[in-house]
């Protein structure tokens, strides 16, 4: 059923990451040069997988472990992102530039925190079905 618990995780989850997408900012160096922008190629990727996989994770929810494995996947893509993050945060010189632009770096965190949750849930499911035909 798609009236789920881990659906609406899942959403949060897709709506955080869109949320990352619209306010990314433009982060500039010292020099005026643009060190990270949202229109990147690998960010863009990225965060599209990452949506991407929310979605087709609710649209498969009477396969449950194929919903499990499509959380895995986004865990790792948003673990991903969040290193692409960190490492161009860290490579950049002066500490106000990072103060001022670093916060987009918790998006994917909390998204993470979002699909480990929807996993407990479809763990929780899976596990009531599996007692529910022990009985039969």
């Amino acid at each position: 059923m798609i009236q789920r618990i881990q659906t609406i995780y899942l959403v949060v989850s897709a709506i955080i990451m869109g949320a990352l997408f619209m306010w990314f900012p433009v982060v500039l160096g010292k020099d005026g040069s643009v060190i990270m922008e949202r229109n990147e190629p690998l960010l863009l990727g990225l965060i599209f997988v990452s949506i991407a996989l929310a979605f087709i994770s609710i649209l498969s929810f009477k396969k449950r472990q194929l919903q499990f494995v499509l959380n895995r996947l986004n865990i790792i893509s948003n673990f991903v992102l969040l290193g692409v993050f960190v490492y161009r945060l860290l490579t950049l010189s002066g500490e106000t530039i990072v103060s001022e632009k670093g916060i987009g770096v918790l998006f994917p965190i909390i998204s993470i925190v979002f699909l480990v949750l929807a996993n407990k849930a479809i763990k929780r499911d899976e596990d009531l079905v599996k007692s529910v035909d022990r009985l039969r």
